[in-house]
């Protein structure tokens, strides 16, 4: 008998915490075959999408999710709205769910949001046919870009189990950081949380128990097989939890000096946006380590395997 045949099992993308391991290669292994169609010398286009219906709903600015998001659906030959949330009844007091349903009444296929609350995107879910692909959510998830990270890190090393990965900043404010931790401990990578005290909360453990947690950048820094910086947030309040940007750039900033500790070969990554001379300096986000803008260019093939497999969760290869 024939094994069973995989099929992706989610009709929405809300994060990564509801993904078991299979469904997470599924969707690395369906990008990969987006990835050729991106790489093509003239046509980069495949039907995927043809006659879907896609309305991309953003309550935050963005520039490099929004973009990559848009490019994968113009590459899957989708019909796009693009919502302008400021213009919109929004602005006049309309809700959330009232603007979902009259989004409904449309009859979208695929829903794209961005939104500052933590769980809009469930609600959403629950009053729209339509699915809701999470394009980062308050300071939830961010599961995409989780994605493209596990798929930068799986294409240079070519797995993900057993790396390990030190995640450093802010992470009090970072839904990268979550929607990571769920992505890296489900395949196997030991991650390491790294910033001040302030800023690392202790509770994180008791979600994922795997995790360690330093507040010595130097201590830990050899070991990494990459290291992922994070943004300091100050529009969320970071500025608070430290005592100065060069106090805290001088113990968690990623420079020549510290390359210096680490391994030859260690990935740097950064989900955008930088931060220069703060959390990391030009020279190290340029250089040689730097995967910084494969990252961006991962996340086209990425986002669309993801609109792919919830609209066909058989997930065939495209030619």
């Amino acid at each position: 008998m024939s094994p069973e045949r995989y099929v992706f099992p989610h009709k929405h993308l809300l994060g990564i915490e509801p993904l078991e391991p299979r469904d997470i290669t599924a969707l690395l292994d369906q990008a990969r075959a987006f990835e050729e169609v991106c790489e093509r010398p003239d046509i980069k286009i495949v039907p995927a999408l043809r006659k879907k219906l896609v309305v991309n709903l953003f309550f935050e600015n963005s520039t490099r999710t929004r973009n990559s998001f848009e490019i994968a659906q113009k590459r899957l030959s989708a019909e796009i709205i693009n919502f302008d949330a400021d213009t919109s009844s929004l602005a006049k007091g309309e809700t959330l769910v009232d603007t979902a349903m009259n989004l409904e009444a449309m009859r979208p296929d695929l829903i794209v949001m961005r939104h500052s609350a933590p769980g809009a995107h469930a609600l959403l879910s629950r009053h729209m046919k339509a699915s809701i692909v999470n394009a980062g959510d308050g300071a939830h998830e961010h599961p995409t870009q989780a994605l493209l990270d596990a798929y930068t890190l799986r294409k240079k090393f070519g797995k993900l189990d057993g790396l390990k990965v030190a995640i450093v900043g802010d992470i009090r404010h970072s839904r990268v950081v979550r929607s990571n931790m769920w992505l890296l401990t489900k395949m196997g990578a030991k991650v390491t949380l790294v910033g001040p005290p302030t800023l690392v909360p202790q509770d994180l453990k008791a979600t994922w128990p795997s995790i360690e947690i330093s507040h010595d950048f130097d201590a830990v820094l050899p070991e990494q097989d990459a290291i992922m910086m994070l943004r300091a947030q100050f529009e969320r309040g970071t500025g608070a939890y430290i005592p100065g940007q060069g106090e805290y750039s001088r113990f968690f900033q990623l420079n020549p000096s510290r390359m210096k500790r680490a391994k030859k070969d260690v990935a740097v990554m950064h989900p955008g946006p930088i931060n220069r001379g703060l959390e990391i300096t030009s020279d190290v986000a340029d250089g040689p380590n730097s995967l910084v803008l494969d990252q961006v260019t991962n996340g086209v093939p990425v986002r669309m395997a993801v609109m792919f497999l919830l609209c066909h969760p058989h997930g065939e290869l495209v030619p």
